[in-house]
């Protein structure tokens, strides 16, 4: 019989598949039978039907759990992102509509494995950071029900929280995937803008919009952004990751901003003041060297936000609604919208001056440090007070987060304590864009050096999906091009053996990759040409005592042999025998497997 307090960890559940000990269809069961238990959070919006769920659990019942880096994994949608079928209402009922199509990130996820649970409640048009602007009921806090839960995206995070299901989908213009996750000691993820399409997604400012993340560990985070974090062309605001990055900080040394003391806020609270020192600290003895920066220049962006121009993309993606029915939106959203309607296109371009010199004064912190380090908000209020003074105390809690998506930067909030009143407090790392995997590296090691339990659960922290290795123990590197990527139906056959992805490059020129024709799953061949091109790759690296092991598993006509990359360093990487080709087809001019991938869906 299924254990009721199961971790929902992806690690755990993955592995329980793979072992049998449980199937999607006794997942869902429990999943229901959680959800039903807490109907006083206001959590969901809609859950799928029992028959509903099912047939996601039966169509997996075909596929090997090892094929599918999301296999059962249960999941939770914020309601203004769309899954096909089921009404998306950006908790406004007469702006309800039932979408045809996916949001394209959840069809992504579907793809996966992952099974969609539902549509969670949110701040009426995302517009929020507390959770109680709805009139599906106010989000209440996983720890505390006479505490916000945060918002907009709250429902998702107090699903991830309660053990109802594994990850969930927010949105984050203002700090909608981060302040709830430091409310309810999770992972929130706000992705680098442009990393995950928006494409379904209903705007509240459209050229600032993500969609977060959020997740019980930084290792399961990192599972979700590997599925998810795809380019979608057809989202005019998508923008691909660079193809050659460095996926990691440094392991001691790394520089660590702190706003200077005078420009932290903490409103009154200090008990959060207290728990953010102790951060530093232990940030310090993980190997970071603290930097006092002005953070002058990130307050006076995030300012802009709603004091700015901005407010009047969240007119114009609700023009039709709030003009010919105001009455439809909760008071306090319509008093926000409505602002949108007054800044001029002379305010437009004044503020898109001010914000590219604030942004170009940022610039200069990162000279001096690797990441930025403040809290995820400076407090914390009850449902009460929220409700009786709404505009101010969700404007403190924009604090550390309105200027993240102005100034195009990437983010990770983690779990970092708990108050004497058993509520959690947690902090947020702050680094430019498209540094969202070297983020994820760090929260993880942060979250471990915690070691705090699992969202309002008592399950601990899972121990890591790879086994940190002593400074004595010898590894090795291995480049993969294909299905071995991370999200691709081989990933396990590395992570089982302990490896962790260390970077995403590219080959030198000069080779060339084709798909070979038959075998389940479809695999590449790369070889060394003289009109080849450079190759999109992963190096990861494992103990040497697995590497045999990983070797033997490969089938003819691949082997291993010494690739360049792009930097000019060799590594041990998948090669095919040169004959082999003869009757593949030749993707050279794609770049990489997934890209190739998709042109196949």
């Amino acid at each position: 019989m299924i254990d009721p307090d199961l971790s929902f960890d992806i690690g755990t559940l993955l592995d329980g598949y793979r072992t049998q000990k449980f199937t999607p269809r006794e997942i869902i069961e429990l999943v229901l039978t959680r959800s039903e238990a807490a109907p006083e959070s206001n959590i969901w919006i809609e859950i799928l039907s029992r028959e509903q769920l099912l047939t996601y659990a039966a169509a997996l019942s075909a596929r090997n759990p090892k094929d599918l880096p999301l296999y059962g994994i249960p999941f939770a949608i914020k309601d203004n992102i769309d899954l096909a079928g089921t009404p998306t209402t950006a908790a406004c009922t007469a702006f309800s509509y039932t979408p045809e199509k996916s949001a394209y990130v959840v069809q992504r996820l579907i793809d996966a494995g992952a099974i969609p649970i539902g549509k969670t409640n949110l701040d009426q048009f995302a517009t929020g950071l507390v959770g109680t602007r709805s009139p599906y009921g106010a989000c209440r806090n996983a720890f505390n029900s006479e505490y916000i839960s945060g918002g907009s995206s709250a429902g998702s995070a107090v699903a991830v929280a309660l053990g109802q299901v594994s990850f969930s989908l927010g949105t984050d213009t203002a700090g909608s995937g981060r302040v709830p996750a430091a409310f309810n000691n999770l992972i929130g993820v706000k992705p680098t803008r442009g990393l995950l399409s928006t494409r379904g997604v209903v705007p509240a400012c459209r050229s600032l919009d993500c969609v977060s993340v959020f997740a019980l560990t930084a290792n399961d985070a990192r599972c979700v952004l590997d599925v998810a974090a795809h380019f979608d062309p057809a989202d005019a605001f998508a923008r691909p990751a660079p193809t050659c990055h460095a996926t990691s900080l440094p392991t001691t040394g790394f520089q660590v901003g702190v706003p200077r003391a005078a420009q932290l806020a903490f409103f009154g609270d200090s008990a959060a003041q207290k728990l953010f020192a102790t951060n530093v600290e232990q940030l310090r003895a993980l190997g970071g060297t603290i930097v006092e920066i002005d953070f002058a220049p990130f307050l006076d962006a995030a300012r802009l936000l709603y004091e700015g121009p901005w407010v009047a993309e969240r007119y114009l993606a609700t023009r039709e609604l709030i003009e010919q029915q105001p009455e439809a939106m909760l008071p306090v959203t319509r008093q926000i919208i409505e602002g949108g309607a007054k800044p001029s296109a002379l305010d437009a371009f004044n503020a898109s001056y001010r914000l590219a010199e604030l942004k170009r004064s940022s610039e200069s912190v990162w000279l001096e440090i690797d990441v930025i380090l403040t809290p995820t908000a400076g407090t914390i209020y009850r449902i009460d007070e929220v409700n009786a003074d709404p505009i101010r105390l969700n404007s403190n809690l924009g604090y550390y987060t309105n200027f993240m998506n102005l100034l195009d930067l990437s983010a990770v909030a983690i779990p970092a304590g708990f108050r004497p009143d058993d509520l959690p407090f947690g902090v947020t790392l702050i680094a430019p864009a498209f540094q969202d995997q070297a983020l994820l590296d760090l929260a993880d090691t942060i979250q471990r050096a915690q070691n705090l339990n699992l969202g309002a659960s008592d399950n601990p922290l899972p121990p890591p999906r790879f086994k940190a290795a002593a400074t004595d123990s010898k590894l090795v590197q291995v480049a993969v091009c294909g299905a071995h990527m991370s999200g691709l139906a081989l990933n396990n056959q590395l992570t089982d053996r302990d490896a962790r992805l260390i970077a995403r490059t590219r080959t030198a020129p000069g080779y060339s990759l084709y798909a070979l024709p038959g075998g389940t799953p479809q695999r590449p061949g790369l070889v060394r040409t003289s009109r080849g091109k450079r190759i999109e790759l992963e190096v990861w690296e494992m103990p040497v005592e697995n590497f045999g092991s990983f070797v033997a598993g490969i089938p003819s006509p691949l082997g291993v042999g010494k690739l360049e990359l792009d930097d000019g360093s060799w590594v041990p990487g998948f090669l095919c025998e040169a004959h082999a080709v003869a009757q593949a087809t030749n993707i050279t001019d794609l770049g990489g497997w997934r890209a190739y991938l998709d042109t196949q869906k």
